[in-house]
């Protein structure tokens, strides 16, 4: 019962929260100036690269966990 009194508190903690978020303005000035120098796809790769490092780190770390976990059996 406790269990499910939190997971509806913070269910209506986040709904409370993101309703604030539509409030803001929709224009980003960083973002059309990024855009417009062509800045803004410097930025997407580097975020990219990365995500993709840090996909490729865990997937590492998860195939030599695997192997030990064989190892162990």
């Amino acid at each position: 019962m406790k269990t499910s009194s939190k997971i509806i508190t913070v269910f209506l903690l986040m709904l409370c929260l993101t309703t604030s978020l539509f409030a803001q303005q929709t224009d980003v000035e960083m973002a059309d100036t990024m855009r417009s120098n062509g800045k803004i796809y410097i930025v997407v790769a580097v975020c990219l690269t990365i995500l993709a490092g840090l996909f490729f780190y865990v997937w590492r770390i998860d195939r030599k966990l695997s192997e030990i976990e064989k190892q162990e059996q």
